[in-house]
Order: C-alpha cells, then structure tokens, then sequence
C-alpha cells in the first residue's frame, strides 16, 4: 500500500534547520507537491512530562534519570509513529524538524547507538530520508547568539558543548548513511542539494 515519503531534518541548534525547511516546503510546492510540516514537540502528546524530567535531569544530572528521558523520548516518537504518521495523506511528503538524533539524543552518558536501539525497540518509523544539517560549531554558535531566544537548549552552553554535539552529528551521518548537508553557503545551494536527494529517493521502490 502506498504512503507518504516520511524525512527529518536533524542538526546542531543554530545550523539554519527551520529556515531550510522552510525553503524545501516552497520549493516542493512549486512542483505540485503535497507537503506536510510537522515538528516532534508539537505531535508529542507527552511533552509537557517529558520536559519536567528533562529539568529535573539539569538540575541533578545523573545516567538513570538521563536514560528515562530518552526512552519518554522514543516512546514518543513511537506514539508519533502510530497515530499521526499513519493519518498523513499517501500521496504526500511529510517533513518533519527533528527525529531521534535530536540535539537531545546527544547526551553525555548515554551513547547514541544505545538512543537508536531504543527507537528501534519501539518500532519507531524509520525516515526514508534523513538528512543531517550541519555547519562548523562556530558558525551555529554565533547564528544562534544572533537571535532573539539565543540558543534555546537546555542542554548546551557552551562553545565546547556546540563542538561537541556537531561532532556527535556528524559521526552519527557516516555511520547510518545519512545524507550531510553543510548549511554554510547560501539557503538556495542547501535546499537545491535536499530537494534533489528527496526527487531520487521518490523514485526508488518502497515498501
């Protein structure tokens, strides 16, 4: 049975994801496409849970309690995966800010490929596209200190932290087969680069 082309855009805060997402949705438009947008933290129903924990773990971090919060979080996007993927149209493409690598997933105790089988466990949808944007630690670092809410994490402060989490990204896009997208050129060179990748995957055979 036919169903929609399901791919998340993951990177580092301040690598230009809602910018670009926003570009790609115009520029598949254009071509008479069916696009819908959605973002994890607004299709989880358990946000707000899952937030006070995260908090919590700030403000007494520890490996257990770090390791709660990443199972709320596939137990999430398993959720996500059950009752709103399932509902999109068939013949449209779902783009979605963020999936399991999330800045999130890169944690300082818990190892990523430990986050991935949690996900995997859960029979959380794997994108049939994943694309990794990223740009040097310092260009994101300074694109976010640019903006109104700053960095907007409740995980990274710090310039090392930023290195830390794109070098993360990075490793994770080579070991998984994700297609990198440095976002350090201009908004049309980056979405020319996704919306090429998302027409070669549209004409491959899926289940």
């Amino acid at each position: 049975m036919k169903r929609p082309l399901f791919i998340a855009l993951d990177g580092p805060k301040g690598t230009g994801k809602t910018t670009l997402l926003e570009a790609i949705t115009q520029a598949l438009r254009a071509d008479d496409r069916k696009v819908i947008r959605l973002c994890e933290k607004k299709s989880d129903p358990f946000r707000g849970e899952t937030m006070a924990l995260v908090n919590t773990l700030v403000r007494n971090p520890c490996r257990d309690l770090e390791l709660k919060v990443c199972a709320r979080l596939a137990d999430s996007r398993a959720w996500i995966s059950r009752n709103v993927l399932p509902r999109q149209p068939a013949d449209s493409i779902i783009l979605i800010d963020r999936w399991y690598p999330s800045d999130a997933a890169f944690r300082r105790t818990v190892p990523f490929a430990e986050i991935l089988r949690m996900n995997r466990e859960r029979n959380v949808q794997v994108p049939d596209l994943h694309v990794g944007v990223v740009t040097a630690a310092e260009t994101s670092w300074a694109r976010a200190a640019a903006r109104t809410r700053g960095l907007g994490s409740t995980l990274i402060h710090k310039l090392d932290e930023q290195i830390a989490c794109t070098e993360a990204f990075e490793r994770a896009v080579a070991e998984h087969g994700w297609v990198l997208c440095r976002n350090e050129g201009t908004i049309a060179q980056a979405t020319d680069q996704v919306v090429a990748e998302i027409q070669r995957v549209l004409h491959l055979p899926r289940p």
